[in-house]
């Protein structure tokens, strides 16, 4: 019988608050707990990563840092992981995600900058004119694959790719 790990507990123990941003895992994971259940924490997925965007996280646990780069989903992760992690049907979605913009936007403060939509191959983010006299933002959440590649060239660190809550998310058993 494996016992899980139970995240709240841990992050009591550490002083992390519930609302604290919880880490985006690796694409196409069955669910978290999966990942807490059975993840050795080996560090094959990690030295697997062609953009070196896995690093170690809370726990030893593998998680997503946008700010080094974007996911290419090239699936390298999911090849070098010998445990019951990842899902079977690689064809879905990678992770079901939010992308989300802060107010330190420099489009937001009136600053043109429009370097999240040059980096996106989806064209999930384009710039539209509003009242104000410089376009603003629009992410279209259906055509966001969650690479990150805004994520890592945004000079104000104001875009967030975060995990929907998964509970009522399931992904192939």
């Amino acid at each position: 019988m494996t016992v899980g790990v139970d995240q709240s507990r841990r992050n009591f123990f550490r002083g992390k608050r519930p609302s604290e941003k919880s880490a985006l895992r690796l694409p196409w994971l069955k669910s978290q707990q999966s990942l807490y259940d059975n993840c050795t924490q080996c560090t094959e997925c990690i030295s697997a990563c062609e953009t070196q965007i896995i690093k170690k996280g809370d726990g030893g646990f593998p998680q997503i840092d946008f700010s080094l780069g974007e996911c290419t989903f090239c699936q390298k992760c999911v090849a070098a992981c010998h445990e019951d992690v990842f899902s079977d049907d690689l064809s879905q979605a990678p992770w079901h995600i939010e992308t989300t913009v802060k107010s330190s936007c420099l489009a937001q403060n009136q600053i043109m900058c429009q370097s999240c939509q040059d980096s996106c191959d989806t064209q999930a983010i384009s710039f539209q004119y509003l009242k104000s006299s410089v376009p603003q933002m629009r992410i279209n959440q259906d055509d966001c694959t969650g690479c990150g590649a805004c994520v890592s060239v945004c000079p104000q660190a104001a875009i967030e790719i975060k995990l929907l809550d998964t509970s009522t998310i399931t992904i192939g058993d």
